[in-house]
């Protein structure tokens, strides 16, 4: 994120605010080329840049600093962000256009309805430049008026081939959102902070849906949070390794589901 965002987040987790609604303490709290370093240090080869808008003239500014992150950045995938509002449409085709290959919303942190009139156009576009936005739309950890499955539901019954990314799992509302994805095949999940001991103690992934993380294998990514997170990188990848899914379910978490759908080199 840019720097004045970034320190403006730690600050809410600092101190605790309603939307986490506990102690959140950022273990990864550097200036911005020592993170980059520290990622690189971990093995990952790309990653995205998640920015989000919270309030209307906040995304197209970030899609611009993306833009040039990127840019500069040249194993960081090329991210936007959207917000309802009325010249949404004309800065989310500029980032498309652009050569943006994902977008990232937050209806909890937005405080929106993903079906809202003003994003019509924009999920149109998305759906079919086949881009996948990465949303969080689950109602942890703390639930917003527009969180839930039931919004989500209602969007792909109007665009079924959107890529929609479903963050945390959806949690906690997990099964709702496997439901989803069992009728739309292009519905995804990142696993960001999920199955750790640390989410794991508020939102636990229910037992009963284990084997049902095996029937998607092809559709989970793996996704982190870093730097905002309150316990290790490797704790995250200890997490997964610990539901003793196999080698070959975890080579397609950590690596090939995301090189398939961004075009990226399988080795």
């Amino acid at each position: 994120m840019p720097d004045q965002v970034m320190r403006k987040v730690w600050q809410y987790f600092d101190a605790a605010g309603p939307l986490t609604a506990r102690e959140w303490p950022i273990v990864y709290r550097d200036e911005e080329q020592v993170r980059l370093k520290t990622l690189r240090g971990f093995g990952v080869r790309t990653f995205t840049s998640l920015v989000y808008a919270h309030k209307p003239d906040m995304a197209a500014w970030l899609n611009e600093w993306t833009a040039y992150f990127a840019a500069r950045t040249p194993d960081c995938l090329h991210t936007a962000t959207f917000y309802p509002e009325h010249h949404v449409a004309s800065y989310a085709e500029a980032a498309i256009e652009a050569g943006a290959r994902i977008f990232k919303v937050h209806v909890q942190v937005g405080g929106f309805h993903p079906g809202d009139p003003l994003l019509t156009g924009v999920w149109g576009k998305l759906q079919e430049a086949g881009i996948p936005v990465l949303i969080h739309c689950g109602s942890g950890p703390a639930p917003g008026p527009f969180t839930g499955p039931e919004p989500i539901a209602d969007l792909m019954k109007r665009f079924p081939r959107l890529r929609l990314i479903i963050a945390h799992m959806g949690a906690p509302e997990y099964s709702e959102f496997l439901d989803i994805a069992a009728a739309y095949d292009s519905v995804l999940f990142d696993t960001t902070m999920n199955f750790t001991d640390f989410f794991e103690s508020a939102d636990p992934f229910p037992a009963t849906e284990r084997g049902r993380l095996r029937d998607f294998a092809d559709r989970i990514l793996f996704g982190s949070d870093f730097p905002n997170i309150p316990y290790t990188y490797s704790h995250a990848l200890y997490a997964l390794e610990r539901l003793e899914l196999g080698d070959d379910w975890l080579r397609k978490v950590c690596h090939d589901n995301a090189a398939r759908v961004f075009g990226l080199p399988v080795s």
